[in-house]
């Protein structure tokens, strides 16, 4: 039986139905016999789509298909299908052969072109996808579509997940709703760059394509590129959004959309973080005082993603000397005699050295809670950041030492 995470939500949230979308899922024993594994979309005509992907140099073919694709007329409809289980990565011109049966069985079954379908694959890198099971579901994929089942499609994009991550907002423009509702899964290799594992996001707000694409991206900069659970970005990332249309109101321009979007999207993100491979701490990291965003930046992930500072968190260890270390190795503009740490609301280290009145059992206290603030301020200039990351367990060993098996 899987455990799931400890800094799990107790429930998955109420989402609100997205008018233009419909969804199903099936089992189609990619990997595991019975277990829920391909979730399909079916988007309405004249929506609006968006996407950011992995800049990664190894990335699978179904995310060089959908890059490929995101200029393409998908004013008749579009769909998106994802399968877990198999990544579809690194298999040679097999992968791209089953994108392209995949893509012309969905399109045939929802009478659509096949440059207007979208494929992801999350799971085991490097075994040839098993493309037929997924085809030999895609009628009745297409038969069970219903426009309340995003529920049941998060759960199928799983692998490592303990749990599967929704997040809803709605909000009045002009008098009138809009809706946004969105999935994510993410547990392990997350280290994104440019999107985060695999996220689906879904609104009824009316926006053009080019003006969508600048905003998932600039936002996706903010939430989903500032998370980071083991340094490892994967060959799959995709966040993909769509825009119905069909509550009628132009967000082009609209601030609060924006707000509501970014804060639909860093739900997300933590969500993914919380359920961190072996996670038993959520971390947030704040640096101030920095000489650049892009130094503020180093120093975050530096300390995020350090194993050294991880491990100490893991056991409830207040070693600021591990943040210490990280700082200096970042490669960021620093000066020890400026560097100060905290440990949420506790002065932990000030002028090159410990601060009066800091205590290592203040430190230890405070370690024991689940979700933990490192506040570094590094004393040079203006520019901050906050990075979220979670702690490196034993678990995190036991779960990928034998993941293939």
């Amino acid at each position: 039986m899987i455990k799931i995470s400890p800094l799990a939500p107790d429930v998955f949230p109420n989402l609100a139905v997205i008018e233009g979308v419909k969804f199903a899922a099936a089992a189609a024993g990619v990997k595991y016999p019975g277990r829920t594994d391909v979730m399909l979309a079916s988007i309405a005509a004249g929506s609006a789509i968006a996407g950011v992907f992995t800049r990664s140099a190894t990335r699978a073919a179904c995310v060089l298909d959908c890059q490929a694709k995101m200029n393409e007329d998908m004013s008749q409809g579009a769909a998106i299908l994802v399968n877990s289980g198999n990544a579809n990565a690194f298999t040679g011109t097999a992968g791209q052969a089953s994108v392209d049966r995949i893509c012309t069985a969905v399109a045939a079954s929802l009478n659509l072109p096949t440059s207007a379908v979208l494929t992801s694959s999350t799971g085991v890198i490097g075994e040839v996808l098993p493309d037929h099971k997924i085809i030999g579901c895609i009628s009745a994929l297409t038969a069970s579509l219903r426009s309340d089942a995003l529920e049941d499609a998060a759960k199928a994009i799983m692998t490592t997940d303990t749990f599967s991550k929704g997040s809803s907002a709605t909000l009045d423009i002009d008098g009138k709703r809009v809706s946004i509702s969105g999935i994510a899964k993410g547990s392990g290799m997350i280290a994104p760059d440019m999107a985060t594992m695999l996220v689906y996001i879904f609104t009824d707000a009316k926006i053009g394509q080019i003006d969508l694409q600048k905003l998932l991206k600039e936002l996706s900069n903010k939430t989903f590129n500032c998370i980071t659970v083991d340094s490892d970005t994967s060959t799959s990332d995709a966040l993909i959004c769509a825009a119905t249309g069909a509550s009628g109101i132009d967000v082009s321009s609209d601030e609060s959309f924006a707000r509501a979007l970014e804060c639909l999207m860093l739900d997300l993100a933590h969500q993914v973080v919380k359920d961190g491979e072996g996670a038993t701490k959520f971390v947030a990291v704040e640096v101030t005082g920095a000489a650049s965003r892009d130094d503020a930046r180093r120093v975050a992930m530096s300390v995020a993603n350090s194993p050294l500072v991880k491990t100490a968190i893991a056991g409830e260890d207040p070693n600021w000397g591990r943040i210490v270390m990280a700082v200096g190795k970042s490669g960021a503009q620093a000066d020890r005699d400026r560097l100060s740490i905290w440990f949420g609301p506790h002065l932990v280290a000030e002028n090159g050295w410990v601060a009066k009145g800091y205590t290592e059992a203040i430190g230890t206290a405070y370690m024991k809670q689940d979700n933990l603030v490192i506040h570094i301020n590094l004393g040079i200039g203006n520019a901050r950041i906050t990075v979220w990351t979670c702690d490196l367990t034993h678990g995190y060993i036991e779960i990928n030492a034998d993941y293939r098996s």
